[in-house]
């Protein structure tokens, strides 16, 4: 009987809960074997006593209703990077042979993470230099791991669609250009995608810089046409051509991207004189139930992974190709990042519509 480990690392998206119940059925029940969450991702393994807890299937609600739930029961975090860690006395520190010791500890065979790129990437260190046995299931709203799509990013994607079907009377019937700021930390697929979806006028992407120009000329002819309203969807790390994203500094130091929206809300106020209103969407992509695509992906992802473990295939990470689900080298995933492909079929699509892309 194996005894296997289940984490969630950085941040949280639609979809977690059902991959960890996926992976704790099938390990229990078609496997027989014991299956242990480990909280607030590599801090679990970080923490004194670890904070490990035995995963149960029989548990009242389990299996229902964690296939609705947004985030995860196991919590995460995108500041437990092991091999720089904030310790007791406020030092940084590499305490990844303490991460090692403990899954050792535990008398754990193989560990499944659930992660972006940055966490698997993590994982993939930490799994090589201490012997973990380490299967990888990606999640990420931005959509950029390589090779597959990525758990939790079509939710994303219908959250802000759902935002621009709400935007569009609003903007009719007040004579307004509505401007979406979505998130996108390195990847435009939220934007690229929603805005196809909901008919937006202009998407900004960071994989093509923007003149403001192109905007502001896009909305005229929208204008001229009649139309007493338009729609703007922008990427939060969009950026103009030849300048640098736009950063926003929290209290704790940290800059993130952000405020492009606005930007861009008053550029067009002041060259065209049309009345703007801004939507930052924000942290929502990330909550609520996740759809029914993100369910059956969990699912099959969550099985997908308890299987390479019963044919003791490690470093692998599962994948979604083609509607299949595969297995690939994790090394292949993290080795660059997944942007949008600017001679795909989306962006083909985009520029055959008359959506401006802020390049032209």
């Amino acid at each position: 009987m194996k005894r296997i480990g289940i984490l969630t690392c950085g941040g949280d998206c639609a979809g977690l809960n059902a991959a960890i119940r996926s992976v704790t059925q099938c390990a229990i029940l078609k496997y027989g074997w014991e299956v242990y969450g480990i909280r607030n991702g590599t801090v679990g393994l970080l923490t004194d006593p670890p904070l490990v807890e035995k995963l149960d299937v029989n548990f009242k609600g389990f299996g229902h209703a964690l296939l609705r739930m947004g985030g995860t029961i196991l919590g995460s975090t995108s500041k437990g990077n092991p091999f720089s860690y904030k310790k007791e006395d406020g030092t940084m520190g590499d305490c990844s042979n303490q991460a090692i010791e403990v899954y050792h500890k535990l008398g754990l065979d193989a560990l499944i993470a659930i992660g972006g790129d940055g966490g698997l990437k993590i994982m993939s260190q930490l799994a090589e230099l201490g012997n973990i046995n380490l299967v990888g299931i990606p999640k990420t709203i931005d959509n950029d791991v390589s090779h597959t799509e990525a758990l939790g990013f079509s939710t994303a994607v219908e959250v802000a669609t759902y935002a621009l079907d709400g935007l569009q009377p609003t903007a009719a019937s007040h004579d307004r250009v509505m401007v979406l700021e979505v998130m996108g930390r390195d990847a435009g697929h939220i934007a690229l995608n929603a805005g196809l979806a909901g008919g937006a006028d202009v998407i900004l992407i960071p994989e093509i810089p923007f003149k403001m120009q192109h905007i502001i000329q896009k909305i005229q002819s929208v204008i001229q046409t009649g139309r007493n309203f338009a729609l703007v969807v922008v990427a939060e790390s969009a950026r103009m051509a030849e300048k640098d994203p736009l950063m926003v500094r929290y209290e704790d130091g940290a800059e993130r991207y952000g405020g492009v929206g606005d930007f861009i809300s008053r550029q067009l106020s002041e060259a065209i004189h049309v009345e703007t209103r801004t939507m930052v969407l924000g942290h929502i992509q990330r909550g609520g139930q996740p759809i029914a695509k993100d369910r059956i992906m969990a699912a099959a992802f969550g099985v997908k992974a308890v299987q390479l473990i019963a044919q003791e295939k490690y470093g692998r990470m599962v994948a979604w190709q083609h509607q299949e689900v595969v297995d690939i080298p994790l090394k292949d995933a993290l080795g660059s990042y997944q942007t949008v492909d600017l001679n795909g079929s989306l962006i083909t699509t985009a520029r055959g519509l008359g959506i401006s892309l802020g390049d032209e």
